[in-house]
């Protein structure tokens, strides 16, 4: 949406009733025109290009590999270009070793060559040829073995130290630089003795092989599952006509691997057996692959970390994290375990007595296929509200552009679609992020929101470009791409989102906010590089936005008639409908927290690991029961990544809901500028340029308090 349009919606809370409905139309309208725009009208990003070097940016669209050929020759090129850059560093004159020809040098080289492996990565979860995304696993695959290979480069190594021991005089993203690459270098197990070091290389090498391995078997699973019409009772005829989901007169594939397919099953699916069956495909996703991939991992991070004096895998990873050692994190999570399970009894027992209502059976338990239906119908028959028909006031386009029209008044910036030279997909769209008081090009966003075969079924933020600070002086505008799997339009309607999945919108989009308004001068501390216990807090904290009807006034407006915006009343009823099963949500979240918890927890060096005796126990305690056949570990993606971190997500929460109070007591609530740029300001622009603690302080200009999040979930303070 353009500066006009916002600013329709900037000045709507002083416009008569009547005025307001008329200027909403003009906007809605001019929505609906922008998008007949063609590809060709769209501008290039040389017209951007001038105002961002006023700005002493480098504004660049990234250069996609078209070619198999072409993919394997630039990871290659950028190994080589590395080692030279290592060679380079490792062979200097310790004795007149500086910050630029030691700390800075490795800095550069590793963001030089990780911009070739993160185009790979994209192209390993999107692109159409299957032949790409094969070449593009295996050459991450090369990258992810030379990457290991850095940490144990020994005259690298010495440069590093020869440079430390003249006790340079740093301060700042310079002085966390050294003491965080020496840090490093002890993790990786550089101060042990050579053999032992040798020996912990070997095995992380073969770690971040499997951990490659583990990823393409999620990528490469597809589960497809047919049912007869009858079998889909409840669910939608507006779902049951998307594209691809009708077989003939009356057989239905759903594709338990696409998340808006199950989803949408799981919630309005009367059948139990409709859902037990979908559950079971889910839940079995590279079952047959992943399980011995998951089980050698776990080994092999249990003996590193007991190798480099490390409890546990847990311990290990908590150590450059928020919560500091697992012990606290345990903590943390088994306190809001408990303190939620009066909620969760609660809501649980509201759930049983419609099962069995529906089911005429006294004894009816909720299974964990049940409680997505059942929380639906609690919503439909408690609240009057219907999700799918929700959808209508959630058109993809006009709600794009609602959020960038709130982006601009709350963060200052401006997003404008650009023709890219390249697509990979024809529905894929560019923009270029400004600022608006300046006009500076912050950085570019990739947006790819619809499913097709092979693509990736998960989705998310990921960075392609990391901002920094380049030798000239100049700054590298980041480039972020958003990748997801909204329902595609169909021939009488267009994308209409749920709820929820606008939601996920704005969580995925704060992700990419926090990487293209970054200025931290090194990549390794700019945008998303933030420890993992922090790194959702930013885009929880935007998930509070669309459950606000004052946000909702913006954009939110049925599609078949613009003129009805979502009442008041139905926001409230979201909201109530939000509570009323937030124990069932968040039991699931800390289920899945205390599983990664005890998979990485000690564990005797010799003993083999058996990831589903100890995942599934743990995950049927604490939330409800399953059938013992699933594996959900051997899809979870948080396995990777967010190894003996996924509790991050709840320690974010709680720093997410504290942050919100700033909006909450604000003159404009969640619209509020003020709020806005301190949030650009002291979250989304340092990173993690300085320690996150001192971050959160300076924008609430007061200590963190948990007290928020326990008020949310109706957990007594303690």
């Amino acid at each position: 949406m353009n500066t006009d349009q916002a600013q329709i919606h900037h000045n709507s809370c002083a416009t008569p009733a009547n005025i307001w409905t008329n200027l909403r139309l003009i906007a809605l309208l001019l929505v609906f025109l922008e998008c007949e725009i063609s590809a060709a009208e769209l501008k290039n990003i040389d017209a951007f290009q001038a105002a961002a070097a006023e700005a002493n940016r480098v504004l660049t669209i990234p250069d996609w590999e078209q070619t198999p050929d072409a993919l394997t020759a630039s990871i290659m090129k950028a190994i080589a270009k590395g080692d030279a850059a290592l060679d380079q560093i490792g062979s200097q004159n310790l004795e007149h070793v500086t910050f630029e020809s030691s700390l800075a040098a490795l800095e550069n080289l590793r963001a030089d060559v990780s911009v070739v492996a993160n185009r790979a990565t994209t192209i390993s979860e999107t692109n159409p040829d299957p032949l790409m995304r094969a070449v593009a696993q295996s050459a991450l695959k090369k990258f992810q073995k030379w990457n290991v290979g850095i940490d144990y480069r020994e005259d690298v190594f010495k440069a590093i130290k020869a440079f430390a021991a003249k006790k340079p005089n740093l301060s700042g993203e310079d002085e966390s630089l050294l003491s965080e690459t020496l840090r490093d270098f002890r993790r990786a197990g550089m101060e042990l003795p050579a053999e032992k070091r040798k020996e912990i290389e070997r095995l992380r090498r073969k770690l971040s092989e499997l951990a490659a391995e583990f990823e393409a078997n999620i990528l490469a699973a597809k589960a497809r599952v047919v049912f007869t019409r009858e079998e889909l009772e409840g669910v939608s005829d507006n779902f049951l006509s998307s594209p691809g989901i009708k077989i003939d007169n009356d057989r239905y594939q759903v594709m338990a691997d696409s998340m808006w397919q199950y989803n949408t099953v799981e919630e309005n699916a009367r059948s139990e057996a409709t859902r037990k069956k979908l559950y079971i495909a889910h839940d079995s996703l590279a079952k047959a692959k992943n399980l011995p991939v998951v089980n050698q991992m776990l080994a092999l991070r249990n003996q590193i970390a007991l190798r480099l004096g490390y409890k546990s895998w847990a311990d290990y990873q908590a150590e450059i994290r928020m919560a500091k050692n697992a012990a606290n994190a345990q903590a943390y999570i088994d306190k809001l375990i408990t303190g939620i399970q009066p909620k969760f009894d609660v809501e649980l027992h509201e759930l049983q007595q419609m099962k069995t209502s529906d089911t005429n059976d006294p004894n009816a338990k909720v299974d964990i296929w049940d409680w997505r239906y059942y929380s639906n119908q609690l919503a439909k028959q408690k609240f009057a509200l219907d999700k799918e028909a929700l959808r209508n006031f959630f058109p993809l386009q006009q709600t794009l552009d609602g959020m960038f029209s709130i982006f601009g008044r709350v963060f200052g910036l401006r997003f404008e679609e650009i023709k890219p030279p390249f697509k990979w997909t024809d529905d894929l769209r560019l923009y270029i992020v400004s600022d608006m008081a300046s006009n500076a090009s912050n950085g570019l966003l990739y947006l790819d929101l619809f499913p097709r075969d092979g693509k990736t079924s998960g989705g998310g933020e990921s960075e392609i470009v990391n901002g920094r600070r380049l030798n000239d002086g100049k700054y590298q505008a980041p480039v972020a791409a958003v990748i997801l799997n909204f329902p595609p339009s169909t021939k009488n309607k267009p994308s209409l989102l749920s709820h929820s999945e606008v939601e996920i919108l704005f969580h995925e989009l704060g992700h990419a906010l926090h990487s293209i308004v970054t200025r931290a001068n090194y990549a390794r501390f700019a945008g998303t590089h933030v420890p993992v216990d922090f790194v959702e807090a930013p885009s929880q904290m935007l998930q509070n936005w669309i459950w606000d009807k004052r946000v909702l006034d913006t954009f939110a407006a049925d599609y078949r008639d613009p003129s009805r915006e979502i009442p008041s009343d139905l926001i409230k009823r979201m909201n109530d409908a939000k509570l009323a099963t937030a124990g069932m949500f968040y039991r699931r979240q800390f289920a899945f927290a205390d599983v990664d918890l005890a998979l990485h927890g000690p564990h005797p060096s010799n003993q083999p690991y058996d990831c589903v005796a100890i995942s599934n126990p743990i995950f049927e305690r604490i939330f409800l029961p399953i059938d013992r056949q699933t594996s959900f570990i051997s899809s979870f993606r948080g396995f990777d990544g967010y190894d003996a971190g996924y509790y991050g997500y709840a320690w974010a929460d709680a720093i997410a809901a504290d942050m919100a109070t700033v909006f909450e007591k604000s003159k404009n609530g969640f619209l509020d500028k003020q709020a806005g740029m301190k949030l650009r300001r002291e979250i989304y622009e340092p990173g993690d340029s300085r320690d996150v603690n001192v971050s959160i302080e300076k924008f609430l200009d007061r200590k963190q308090s948990i007290q928020p999040f326990l008020n949310k979930l109706e957990i007594p303070a303690r």
